[in-house]
């Protein structure tokens, strides 16, 4: 599951406003900034859905909570798995 952290690095990456996010999610903003901000424990599909969105535009979620989280932008027109 992904982070407060990597929501906003992600959105950070893409230069995208907290609103630009939350419609695309289909959620409300307040929700954003409450789960941004970590105010919030979200649903698992509320997180999927922003997730979904966040990938869809090149974001990769990378890490995990003994490492450290992270994002990577992928470059336009890269593929998931897609070796160089």
């Amino acid at each position: 599951m992904i982070v407060a952290a990597q929501i906003r690095a992600g959105r950070g990456l893409l230069k995208w406003t907290q609103r630009v996010l939350a419609s695309r999610a289909a959620v409300s903003v307040v929700t954003l900034n409450m789960i941004e901000s970590e105010q919030v424990q979200p649903r698992n599909r509320t997180l999927e859905a922003i997730r979904r969105v966040l990938e869809g535009e090149g974001i990769r979620f990378i890490g995990d909570a003994e490492d450290g989280y992270g994002v990577i932008l992928r470059p336009a027109g890269a593929k998931l798995g897609a070796g160089p």
